[in-house]
Parts: structure tokens; sequence; C-alpha cells
């Protein structure tokens, strides 16, 4: 179970860090149709795995999703990753004084 949560974790931040990426001014061309083509895969009745294949169907899809999220951030610029981390990190809603 403690690994599934760190799988989760891990997801969750390279999502936050994607999403950021992606409405930065400096980022590559290629990012957006690249999530454009993710998001074609997620909703695609096309899968590795049917998705009515119980657990496996769903657990493909989830795989694939989480390398290919991955393996984006790690072909950003240097410079739009490291600012997408440090906005990812920062905390998602502000206190109020």
């Amino acid at each position: 179970m403690k690994r599934f949560l760190r799988l989760w974790q891990v997801a969750r931040h390279d999502f936050r860090v994607l999403w950021h990426a992606a409405r930065d001014p400096r980022r590559p061309r290629w990012l957006l149709p690249a999530l454009a083509l993710l998001a074609v895969y997620l909703i695609s009745p096309f899968d590795l795995i049917p998705d009515f294949v119980p657990v496996f169907g769903l657990l493909d899809d989830v795989v694939v999703i989480g390398l290919v999220v991955h393996w984006l951030i790690k072909r950003l610029p240097a410079n739009v990753r490291e600012d997408a981390r440090a906005h990812a990190h920062a905390p998602v809603f502000k206190q109020r004084a």
C-alpha cells in the first residue's frame, strides 16, 4: 500500500509540474501538441489492453500515461522544468493575512 501511495505522490507531482510547464510562455512548441495527443490517448477507445478487462484494462492506461508524463518532463528545457517544479512545490492556496 505504501508503494501505491508513493506512486500516487510522484504522479501527482509530475502532473502539477507538467501543468505549470504548459502554462509557461517559454515552453517548447511541441509540448501542447504532445499533451493533446496524450489526452486523445486517454479518451481513445483503442488501448493496449481493452478497458473491459478487470484491473489490467485501466492499469495499462495509468502506467502509459504516467510514463509519458515523466518522459515529457525530462524533455523540457532545464529552465522551464525547474521553474515548473518550483511552482508545483508552492502552496496551492494562499492564506489571507
